[in-house]
C-alpha cells in the first residue's frame, strides 16, 4: 500500500511586526496594539539546531574590557551633550524624532558641522531633500565646513557605499523612513523596510565605531512612526518638542543607555539655527512690573534641572449650565481633580464659573509637584487677590485636600533662592531650607490658603462659604 504524500506546510497565519500578536487571517489592523498595516505572513519552519561558530573575540572578565574606544566625545552643542549624558559615543545609534518643522534637520546639521574633524569627518545623508537644499540651509546656519560630507540617497546600498568611502566618525540619516533596501519587499517607511534599514545601519555603526543619528518621523498622535522594535534596537531615543508658534525647543531623552533617561535640553530657534539656553527659567515666567491675580510661581524639575515656571488661572462667571474647563500646558485630569478639591475641601465656589489655566512660555508640565501652585492660582483668580512674585508653591494635592511631599524639594528651593525667591509654601517635613528664604510648611490646601492670606490680607475663602452652606 502506497504511503500518502506529505503535504507542504501551510502558512501559520499572520504576525504583527510591532507587538507580536498573531491571527490566522490577514486584517488591516492589529487586534492587540491597534497599529495599521503591521501584519506579516509567517510560515511553519522545521526545528533545526545551530552548530557552534567562530567567535569575533574571546570572552574576558568584565573588568578587563577595554573602554577606550567607547569614550564619548562632544557633539559641539552643550545642551545636547547634557541630554546625551556627556556627548556622542562611538558606535552608539541615536533615534531623534519630532513633528515636522520643529528643527530636527537644523539641529543635526549643526551637530555634523561641529562634531566632525578632518581626521574623522561627518557624513550627512538626506533622503528628503536634495543636496543643494541642504547646502543652502548649511550656509544660513554657518555649517559650511570642509570635514562635512553631504549625499542625497534613498537606497540603503548606496548609503552604505558612502559610509565605506568616507569612513565618518559621525553619520546622520535624515530620515530612516525615506531609505529603502532592495533586498526586502515593501515601500520605504513600511514596517519591514524600516526594520531592515535600521538593523543594517546599526550593524555598520557597531562594526566601525560610528556615532549614528537616525531621524524618525512621528504619527499624528506624537509617537514614532514605524515598528516599536526600532526604539528597542537603538541606544538613545530623543524627542524634540516645541510649539511652532514659539521659539522654544526642548530635546527630551526617552531612552538613554549612557545617561539619565529623563534629561532635557533647551534651545531657542532663530534665523541662525538652534541656540542652546543654559538658564531657561526666565522663558517660563511673565515679565510684569506689578502683580496681578491668578498667577503663582512654582519649581518644576525636568531631568536633573529645576526650572522656575509660572501657572496662570482665570475664573469668570458664566450663564452656561456646564461651565467651561480649559487648560494649556497642564494635565486635564489633574486640573479637574484640583478644582474638585478646591470646591469640596477648601470651600471655593467654582461649579458655576468658567476656569481657564495655562503655563507661560509654552511649557508642558505634567508632574504632580505643581498641583499646589495651580490650586493657589485658581484661588487667587476666584478671590481676586495677587500672589507676591517672590513666593513659590510646591506640593502634590490629594483627594482629601492634603498636600504631599514631592521629590527634590531641597534642590527646587535652592534654585528658587538663587533666582531671588524669598518665600515658599511646601508640604510638611520637606527637609532643610535654604538660608535667607522663609519657608511655610502646610499639611492641606486649606492651610495653604490660610498661609497665603498673611501676604495678601484676603480672608480664606472657607470662612465666606461656611456661612452660606452649613455642609462645609
Amino acid at each position: 500500500m502506497a504511503t500518502p504524500k506529505s503535504k507542504s506546510p501551510k502558512s501559520a497565519g499572520f504576525k504583527c511586526g510591532e507587538c507580536g500578536w498573531q491571527t490566522t487571517k490577514w486584517i488591516g489592523r492589529c487586534g492587540e496594539c491597534q497599529a495599521w498595516g503591521t501584519l506579516e505572513e509567517i510560515g511553519v519552519t522545521a526545528a533545526r539546531t545551530v552548530a557552534s561558530g567562530k567567535v569575533t573575540a574571546p570572552a574576558a572578565p568584565i573588568a578587563d574590557i577595554d573602554i577606550s574606544h567607547a569614550t564619548s566625545f562632544t557633539s559641539g552643542i552643550e545642551e545636547l551633550d547634557r541630554v546625551l549624558g556627556g556627548g556622542l559615543v562611538p558606535g552608539a545609534v541615536i533615534l531623534l524624532a519630532g513633528e515636522p518643522g520643529v528643527g530636527k534637520s537644523t539641529l543635526l546639521l549643526e551637530v555634523a558641522a561641529r562634531a566632525g574633524a578632518e581626521t574623522s569627518p561627518s557624513l550627512y545623508i538626506t533622503g528628503e531633500e536634495s543636496a543643494a537644499q541642504v547646502r543652502i540651509r548649511a550656509e544660513r546656519i554657518g555649517a559650511l565646513v570642509p570635514h562635512l560630507f553631504l549625499a542625497s540617497e534613498t537606497d540603503l546600498g548606496a548609503a552604505l557605499s558612502h559610509v565605506e568611502a568616507v569612513r565618518p566618525g559621525v553619520l546622520i540619516i535624515d530620515s530612516v523612513q525615506t531609505i529603502a533596501s532592495q533586498e526586502v519587499d515593501g515601500q520605504a517607511g513600511g514596517v519591514t523596510q524600516v526594520r531592515e534599514v535600521a538593523a543594517s545601519l546599526i550593524r555598520v555603526a557597531k562594526e566601525h565605531g560610528i556615532a549614528t543619528i537616525l531621524v524618525g518621523h512621528v504619527t499624528k498622535d506624537g509617537t514614532i512612526a514605524g515598528p516599536r522594535v526600532l526604539e528597542h534596537l537603538v541606544d538613545v531615543v530623543l524627542q524634540v518638542e516645541g510649539d511652532r508658534h514659539t521659539r522654544l525647543r526642548i530635546v527630551r531623552a526617552a531612552k538613554n543607555r549612557y545617561g539619565a533617561a529623563d534629561e532635557v535640553g533647551c534651545f531657542e530657534l532663530n534665523d541662525d539655527g538652534l541656540t542652546g539656553i543654559a538658564d531657561p527659567s526666565g522663558l517660563f515666567v511673565s515679565d510684569r512690573s506689578e502683580s496681578v491675580s491668578g498667577t503663582c510661581l512654582t519649581m518644576t524639575v525636568e531631568g536633573t534641572r529645576p526650572l522656575l515656571a509660572e501657572v496662570q488661572a482665570l475664573v469668570a462667571a458664566t450663564n452656561n449650565p456646564t461651565p467651561r474647563r480649559a487648560t494649556s500646558g497642564l494635565d486635564n485630569a489633574r486640573m479637574a481633580m484640583i478644582l474638585a478639591v478646591l470646591e469640596r475641601r477648601a470651600g471655593l465656589p467654582l461649579s458655576s464659573r468658567d476656569v481657564h489655566t495655562a503655563t507661560v512660555g509654552g511649557m508642558r508640565i505634567t508632574e504632580p509637584a505643581v498641583d499646589l501652585a495651580v490650586a493657589l492660582a485658581v484661588a487667587s483668580a476666584a478671590r481676586d487677590f495677587a500672589i507676591p512674585p517672590t513666593l513659590i508653591a510646591i506640593g502634590e494635592v490629594g483627594l482629601a485636600g492634603e498636600v504631599r511631599r514631592v521629590a527634590s524639594t531641597q534642590r527646587r528651593l535652592s534654585e528658587a533662592a538663587r533666582l531671588g525667591v524669598t518665600h515658599a509654601i511646601v508640604p510638611k517635613d520637606s527637609g532643610n531650607h535654604p538660608k535667607g528664604m522663609q519657608v511655610f510648611e502646610v499639611a492641606s490646601v486649606r492651610e495653604a490658603l490660610s498661609t497665603l492670606s498673611k501676604f495678601t490680607g484676603k480672608e480664606s475663602p472657607r470662612h465666606a462659604v461656611d456661612q452660606e452652606d452649613p455642609e462645609f
